[in-house]
């Protein structure tokens, strides 16, 4: 496709909770409270352990790119973030298995496809996240005393051939938990001869 045919945004502006719509009476935080009024939501409580993963990494004005083949950079350093928790949205007989799936992923690009390499690790480091409470009445997904974090090398799961991980065995690739306050600096040290060739599939 000819290049001038491309449609390129711009960067997202910034918004406040304030800020107006046009011809509605709602703001941009009656629209946050619709869409992610309930933090216990799956695709919620991922962009939460991301978010609370990108300030404990010191990373300012950060924002998640979807479809992104990870989740945020640091230093250079591809950080994947997921996230479980025992409690859900939605009524169940009992807590959920903590498991965490999609360690791999197919690079995409718009202008020119997947890799046709397939699904693949895409991060150097992985940081997994338990939202921990076990009762609804205790549940608070803004509490940090109630979230735990585990780091994974690449390596590990990439040795392993796993797409998908249990708790357990990230407890045991992980030597065990890592607090929030502490995530920056390890996360570093996990990345240490963690490179991976990560060129482009198409000829530029």
């Amino acid at each position: 496709m000819d290049e001038e045919a491309w449609i390129v945004p711009p960067k997202a502006t910034d918004i406040d909770g304030s800020d107006p719509f046009v011809g509605v009476d709602a703001t941009v935080a009656d629209f946050w409270k619709f869409a992610l009024g309930d933090l216990r939501m799956n695709n919620a409580r991922g962009y939460l352990a991301e978010f609370l993963v990108a300030k404990a990494l010191g990373l300012q004005s950060v924002r998640r790119v979807e479809w992104d083949a990870y989740d945020l950079l640091l230093d250079g350093i591809r950080v994947e973030v997921k996230s479980s928790a025992y409690l859900q949205a939605w009524e169940q007989p009992r807590p959920s298995r903590i498991a965490f799936g999609g360690l791999q992923g197919t690079r995409y690009h718009p202008r020119h496809g997947y890799d046709p390499a397939g699904k693949q690790l895409n991060a150097n480091v992985y940081v997994f996240c338990v939202q921990t409470a076990k009762r609804h009445e205790d549940y608070n997904p803004l509490d940090l005393d109630q979230w735990s974090f585990y780091i994974v090398k690449r390596s590990a799961p990439q040795r392993l051939g796993y797409s998908s991980i249990g708790l357990d065995t990230v407890r045991t690739l992980s030597n065990g938990e890592t607090a929030w306050s502490d995530l920056r600096g390890a996360v570093l040290e996990a990345a240490q001869g963690e490179d991976f060739t990560d060129t482009p599939w198409w000829s530029e």
